[in-house]
């Protein structure tokens, strides 16, 4: 989602060409402030955002996205957003972005001000990172880490915010950063009770008896719209899909493992914890099935679902 590999949630990249758009619908300058000094994003944290590909000049799989901001920002008490202008935004910084490069939008909504008044909304486009494209096509090594939560955090310590895309970013970057020290491109989080959860930005896929399993989201971990999105289409291709608990071990005996982002879409796992996963049959398919539902092609080429289709073979 970001330029380095490492960095993710509400920023940019800086010296790149950028897009940057308000509620109201206004263009601003990349380089111009937008947020006062007290604004509550920026001294507590509070707020809530969205990662969004954009491909030919349109923001996909928009209305998941949309509809999971306003359910993170009912879990943080913020007001409710107006769907219909987040989605005229979105679209608007994605047309103003353009149809030659894929892109990176955040749609960001913090509580606003300290010294009072509204929310805050905006949207910022920027380039895809490097970093995406070369996992797409490479997959990644991940280690697994004990987040420090238990599974029945969602329902037991709801402040905590389980499962909210919340812009309090601080523990996913330093796991991030932790695992790049190890090695590893990647980190999957284990519950205290040593249950699969997700990535710091993804949603964990694997393959097992021919089918798809991906952890419940019950167990406090955000909902993931490009897994969903695999599901539906694996579903119309009658292929068992369903979210089950799942251990580290799991992880290692399966046939595949994916990581799934809205900007990465899929990166197959190499090796978790140093032990080599095989490639599951499935790989190709499940790339295909992305790239179907996400739609666009890789800019205005469809280079990458050519790559995906070539995966398959």
């Amino acid at each position: 989602m970001t330029d380095t590999g490492v960095k993710d949630g509400p920023g940019g990249t800086r010296g790149g060409v950028q897009v940057v758009m308000t509620l109201d619908g206004a263009a601003h300058a990349p380089d111009a402030p937008l947020l006062y000094a007290d604004d509550l994003a920026v001294l507590r944290g509070d707020g809530v955002f969205e990662t969004v590909l954009v491909r030919g000049g349109t923001p996909r799989l928009l209305d998941a996205h949309v509809e999971r901001l306003a359910g993170s920002a009912r879990m943080l008490e913020l007001p409710s957003p107006d769907k219909e202008a987040w989605r005229r935004m979105a679209k608007a910084a994605a047309a103003r972005w353009g149809t030659k490069d894929e892109g990176v939008m955040r749609l960001v909504l913090t509580r606003g001000r300290e010294s009072g008044g509204g929310p805050t909304g905006f949207a910022l486009v920027s380039p895809l990172p490097a970093r995406s494209l070369r996992v797409r096509k490479d997959g990644l090594a991940v280690i697994t880490m004990d987040c420090g939560r238990s599974v029945e955090t969602a329902g037991a310590s709801p402040w905590l915010l389980a499962g909210a895309k919340s812009i309090s970013y601080a523990s996913n970057m330093a796991a991030l950063r932790y695992a790049e020290r190890q090695g590893a491109g990647d980190v999957i989080l284990v519950s205290s009770e040593g249950y699969v959860l997700e990535g710091p930005r993804s949603t964990v896929v694997i393959a097992r008896d021919g089918g798809l399993i991906s952890p419940p989201v019950e167990h406090g971990i955000l909902p993931g719209t490009t897994q969903h999105a695999l599901f539906e289409a694996a579903r119309e291709r009658r292929i068992a899909c369903r979210h089950a608990p799942l251990r580290p071990a799991d992880l290692i005996a399966a046939e595949g493992v994916w990581l799934l982002s809205s900007t990465t879409l899929v990166a197959s796992v190499r090796t978790v914890n140093g032990v080599e996963i095989g490639r599951s049959e499935l790989d190709g398919t499940v790339r295909s099935m992305v790239e179907t539902a996400v739609g666009g092609g890789a800019g205005t080429d469809g280079r990458e679902a050519a790559t995906a289709t070539a995966d398959g073979a």
